[in-house]
């Protein structure tokens, strides 16, 4: 990125990836209008693994200071995934809309903007 060139491009989701994080060992994580979250090598940007659960548009990412990945969705969850593994942790739910963005505090906290609730909610 010093110079501007490109250095690859990783293919492999069916739609439209709608969100992009980095995890705390280097991997990235792509979510997709697919339904799906996609992890990367971010050494070689070969494919690790593919995560399911949400069953509409992954819109959002966001990683824990423990390695966590929390993916947001048009299906109005938060899901928790184990960052290293891929591994289902569990689901929040409650939004009155679909999730659309998702932050970890320095606290810890996870902060989840719904996209017709007009707030914020905090985990």
């Amino acid at each position: 990125m010093a110079d501007g060139t490109l250095l690859t491009t990783l293919e492999g989701h069916r739609d439209i990836v709608m969100a992009v994080a980095i995890g705390v060992d280097g991997k990235v994580f792509s979510g997709s209008g697919d339904k799906t979250i996609r992890a990367w090598s971010g050494e070689d940007g070969r494919p690790l693994r593919t995560l399911q659960g949400h069953t509409d548009t992954v819109s959002c990412l966001a990683i824990g200071t423990d390695g966590t990945l929390f993916s947001g969705s048009f299906d109005t969850t938060v899901r928790v995934w184990c960052g290293t593994t891929g591994a289902p942790r569990f689901v929040l739910r409650g939004m009155d809309s679909h999730v659309e963005a998702l932050a970890i505090g320095m606290d810890g906290k996870l902060y989840v903007q719904p996209t017709w609730g007009g707030g914020i909610s905090v985990w």
